[in-house]
């Protein structure tokens, strides 16, 4: 009888090594002037002055998933552009504080050694990264053949950026009365949701990824994996057709919607009130609505429906964000504005 070894318990150290040789070349295309050199380093080193001198920098950090929407890249087999989808739920949650993303770190876990596999996902995460402008500094791959089955995985990312602490975005202090709320359009459902939208299209109507959907003219894996928007570069726009300081308040809207989302960055008697006839959600959304049966309500409070990101700013500079937001696919546009209100929590209220 032979002796144990790693391979026999279902880790191949040959696969993982040739598996690790490709990711340097991935991490170095996203490397900015503040990553220092640190070959076989046990962690990796930023120098934050690289750029230019911080008077009082705030370092701001996010972590997330991509959740069940691994499950529809399992399906489709296509991994290519899951690491977008995970560097954009980090750095969109970063970008809301007003920060600049400067580096992010990826965590993924296999059920076996897959050295294509792993170069795919890698390869996504770089390039969310180079969207972002932050280096992916580092990371971590776990083969574990006892926890994940054979072909399935799981990821997580960590984005660290920095502000001006005079420059941090909190919107609890910044938002008036009055401001104009400016809806960024999403790329489609993003990356939350998906176990509603798996049930919807998968065990209730019977799609298989390679069925086409006419309404949309592509295929159900082409909608569904379409990546989420990184609005690093929106931000930035925004930022600089805003009045100095008028960007107020970023919400990203993730999962619980806009109502969950938005409300937390008002202030106490303030309400946020949405003209559901501003925009048009994309075609995906009453697509799945009609496939699933699934209510208006539920809908809303699921999905972002059509808006990636909302920004509060005052009303004369409201037309001058839109305008340097917008792009020819994804037009932005003003959802509503903030009111007073008698009640101290603040709140959301969608209007037709």
């Amino acid at each position: 009888m032979s002796d144990l070894t790693y391979r026999s318990a279902g880790v191949d150290l040959e696969l993982y090594e040739q598996a690790m040789q490709k990711l340097p070349a991935l991490m170095k295309r996203t490397f900015t002037p503040g990553v220092m050199d640190l070959p076989g380093g046990f962690a990796g080193l930023f120098r934050l002055n690289a750029l230019r001198q911080w008077q009082d920098p705030v370092l701001v950090s996010g972590t997330d998933g991509v959740g069940t929407k691994i499950k529809v890249a399992i399906h489709c087999g296509r991994f290519n552009t899951i690491g977008i989808d995970l560097v954009a739920m980090c750095v969109n949650d970063c970008l809301c504080l007003g920060a600049e993303p400067l580096f992010f770190l990826d965590y993924i876990a296999l059920g076996k050694d897959d050295p294509q596999l792993l170069e795919q996902l890698v390869s996504g995460v770089s390039d969310g990264c180079q969207q972002a402008g932050a280096a992916l500094l580092g990371g971590e791959t776990a083969i574990m053949p006892d926890l994940y089955a054979a072909g399935d995985f799981d990821m997580a990312g960590f984005c660290v950026g920095v502000a001006e602490r005079s420059d941090l975005v909190d919107g609890r202090y910044r938002v008036h009365i009055g401001d104009a709320l400016i809806g960024v359009p999403s790329s489609g459902f993003h990356s939350n949701g998906y176990s509603l939208v798996r049930k919807a299209v998968f065990s209730h109507a019977g799609l298989q990824v390679t069925d086409t959907i006419p309404q949309l003219n592509c295929t159900v894996g082409d909608a569904l994996l379409k990546p989420t928007r990184i609005y690093a570069a929106i931000v930035s726009a925004a930022r600089t057709a805003a009045t100095p300081g008028g960007l107020h308040a970023i919400a990203h809207i993730t999962g619980g919607g806009i109502a969950d989302n938005l409300v937390r960055v008002l202030p106490e008697y303030c309400c946020a009130v949405i003209d559901r006839n501003s925009w048009q959600p994309a075609p995906v959304f009453p697509w799945l609505q009609q496939l699933g049966n699934i209510s208006e309500s539920e809908m809303f409070s699921v999905f972002n429906m059509g808006i990636g990101m909302i920004f509060a700013v005052p009303q004369e500079c409201a037309h001058a964000v839109v305008q340097a937001v917008s792009t020819p696919e994804y037009p932005a546009a003003i959802l509503g504005s903030v009111h007073k209100q008698e009640q101290q929590e603040p709140s959301v209220e969608f209007r037709s």
